[in-house]
């Protein structure tokens, strides 16, 4: 890769480099698009595409809060500063 394309590269993503930078990207760019080559080599004939990489499912519960040990909910809001009811009371993010 040369250093015109590193730049105009780094251009497209709005990125600022300076010449030394550029020079070094320049050369991260070659070795990366050097392996890229060497892998399209690999003869991968007969080999099932995979897109997934793990037969897990996503396993929801429902969501809701629950204790344990009421002590230590009520040791948790004696900290809070402020607070209404058994909730924590904090300032407004929305307007």
């Amino acid at each position: 890769m040369n250093f015109e394309e590193v730049k105009h590269i780094a251009k497209l993503a709005r990125l600022d480099f300076e010449k030394e930078e550029l020079l070094s990207l320049q050369k991260e760019l070659s070795l990366i698009l050097d392996y890229i080559n060497k892998l399209k080599e690999v003869d991968v004939k007969g080999v099932e595409p995979y897109c997934y990489s793990s037969l897990l499912k996503n396993v929801f519960r429902e969501d809701k809060a629950f204790f344990k040990n009421n002590e230590i909910k009520k040791d948790l809001l004696d900290l809070a500063p402020e607070k209404t009811d058994s909730f924590v009371k904090v300032k407004s993010v929305f307007k």
